[in-house]
């Protein structure tokens, strides 16, 4: 069976991804009216992963519908034309290809020239190392998606300014079945490695935070 798990998080500050001035003769320590109602930008992130439960193997390429949920997350982000490398790619090849760590750029809006190396994540760094590269490409209204190490394969790790929930959401519903069992978790709510990986100890009764999702619901 797949347990297929779709880990979100929302409104999450874009300002806190900015290098913050230690330097108070450097850093404004006032400001306006206008800048104080003007609404916090944010960003969404979405960890995006699966076990194959009946081994169990962890990662999203181990689930036997692997393939199926890559075309799902195509069809949810058919709005955007992805990069990698500077070369226009689709999803499924992306995912196939690159190297873990090596990101992806999505954008709706033509090709930016974004530094594909300074944002590739090694056995030395990860996102957090990654925090003022990524705000200024989630500013522009582009996606950054990763590849990420999991325990036996490999996961997926996307960043957007605007919350693309919804698109990604109805897709990858339409793959529910007996064996494959879909789960949407406030990443929030998950708050240990236990919980995070609940599908092998309490698969009927998640954690708060996570909800099965099945052919009928709607959001």
């Amino acid at each position: 069976m797949d347990i297929f798990k779709l880990i979100y998080e929302h409104d999450l500050r874009l300002d806190n991804l900015r290098v913050r001035h230690l330097d108070r003769d450097t850093q404004q320590v006032g400001s306006s009216i206008e800048d104080f109602l003007k609404p916090d930008p944010t960003y969404s992130k979405f960890y995006i992963t699966g076990t194959a439960l009946s081994e169990p193997t962890f990662g999203l390429n181990r689930l036997q519908k692997y393939d199926e949920v890559l075309d799902a997350l195509a069809e949810g982000l058919s709005d955007y034309q992805i990069f990698s490398n500077g070369v226009l790619t689709d999803l499924k090849s992306f995912v196939k290809d690159a190297e873990i760590g090596t990101p992806a750029f999505l954008t709706n809006s033509g090709q930016k020239e974004w530094d594909s190396e300074s944002l590739t994540i090694d056995s030395d760094s990860n996102i957090g190392h990654k925090k003022s590269e990524l705000a200024e490409i989630l500013e522009s209204g582009d996606l950054v998606l990763y590849k990420e190490q999991a325990q036996q394969g490999f996961d997926l790790h996307l960043f957007s300014k605007k919350n693309i929930y919804t698109d990604l959401f109805y897709p990858l519903k339409n793959l529910v079945s007996f064996d494959f069992r879909f789960f949407s978790i406030n990443g929030k709510k998950i708050t240990s490695e236990r919980k995070f990986y609940f599908e092998t100890w309490t698969l009927d009764r998640p954690p708060h935070g996570a909800e099965e999702v099945f052919s009928s619901t709607v959001l």
